[in-house]
């Protein structure tokens, strides 16, 4: 299973036509800890680059941009009652949502885990 990174620290890991996108331990970390995630809507169409999502932790609110094109198959529901789950496990159970590819070449654009890693050092 491959997982790739944007340089705003989502992830996502694709299942078939369909990918599970995320946000990474990185950035869970420097959010703190998460009160609140308002998901999109399944059914919605996004773009890369939309806003498809807003994480509140005791800090701040962030934006989550859809790091590839297609439409919204599902959400996590359980963040709703439990957000910390991203705290806990940004890359299992606190997963955001899931898109239908609509563009699968957009995945060659992203990095993956060890350039990721890098870049993550980099910003020290």
């Amino acid at each position: 299973m491959t997982i790739r990174y944007t340089k705003e620290h989502e992830w996502v890991r694709t299942e078939g036509d369909e990918a599970v996108i995320g946000i990474s331990d990185y950035a869970q970390s420097q959010l703190g800890e998460i009160v609140f995630v308002e998901l999109p809507d399944t059914g919605s169409q996004l773009n890369k680059g939309d806003q498809a999502c807003v994480i509140e932790s005791v800090k701040a609110a962030s934006e989550i941009y859809a790091p590839v094109s297609g439409e919204v198959t599902e959400t996590n529901g359980d963040l709703e009652a439990e957000p910390a789950k991203v705290n806990e496990d940004s890359t299992g159970a606190g997963w955001l949502f899931k898109v239908r590819l609509s563009e699968p070449s957009e995945l060659d654009e992203l990095m993956e885990d060890a350039d990721y890693k890098g870049y993550v050092e980099e910003l020290g």
